[in-house]
């Protein structure tokens, strides 16, 4: 069916009437009314966090002022990893499309707020941490990046646990680890303080394992397994650092 043709008959769910439906409009053109009965049984939400996200990548691109190569290939990477290859085209397309308007991120995160399980929104963040760590992250980017967590209702220290992995991604890349600020980024990623108990850790621990599962973003579709993994990796692995140096089992 294609990526572009996963919106055939996509105003649908919480696009009908926002500011994702009517950019859905722009692409689909009368192809909707001659192919909604058809598709109207697609389970909507995929369809609506694929267009969200490909928006919010496109304002992020663009929000230090530049599209870097690094950014563009690591967004290339993702949604051939994700997608394959014709739905990855298809997309790219769409995304140069989009980054050669300017539209209202805030309208379309709060659009998104009320219409994504919290889940989803939390996957929708780590996504574009993703590709934007794929170079340095500017303070322009970051400040975006929390203005649109705040729009979605995404709580602050969720935000910092998602900041803390890219973080450590980019603070590690090719140098020697620094012990003491791995630690420091466990602690944020698990979002508890570093005088926490034993039983602080581990409570901290299981909270954070339910919210990450994979299973939590299921109705978003296979595509979106892999990075649902890594963020439930990297709170696993935050766990073990912290146990090996508290030196409780």
């Amino acid at each position: 069916m294609g990526f572009l043709g996963s919106f055939l008959g996509g105003a649908l769910g919480f696009t009908v009437g926002g500011p994702i439906g009517a950019i859905i409009g722009v692409f689909l053109g009368s192809a909707i009314s001659s192919n909604y009965g058809e598709k109207k049984k697609k389970n909507t939400s995929q369809n609506d966090f694929k267009l969200s996200l490909l928006i919010l990548i496109a304002t992020v691109l663009k929000a230090d002022g530049k599209v870097t190569k690094s950014e563009l290939q690591e967004t290339k990477a993702f949604l051939r990893a994700n997608f394959g290859e014709e739905e990855a085209l298809e997309a790219l397309q769409m995304l140069k499309n989009i980054l050669e308007q300017d539209y209202d991120y805030k309208s379309i995160c709060l659009q998104i707020n009320q219409g994504l399980n919290y889940s989803s929104k939390l996957q929708l963040l780590q996504i574009l941490f993703k590709i934007s760590s794929a170079d340095t992250i500017e303070s322009s980017e970051l400040r975006l990046l929390q203005t649109m967590a705040t729009l979605m209702g995404i709580s602050m220290g969720d935000f910092q646990s998602i900041q803390a992995i890219y973080s450590q991604h980019q603070h590690f890349h090719g140098q020697v680890k620094d012990t003491r600020k791995e630690l420091d980024l466990a602690y944020q990623i698990l979002e508890i303080d570093k005088n926490a108990s034993d039983e602080e850790i581990k409570k901290a621990y299981r909270r954070m394992a339910i919210k990450y599962h994979p299973d939590k973003v299921s109705t978003l579709g296979d595509e979106f397994k892999e990075i649902a993994t890594e963020k439930f990796k990297a709170v696993k692995n935050a766990y073990e650092l912290i146990k090996k140096e508290k030196g409780f089992a």
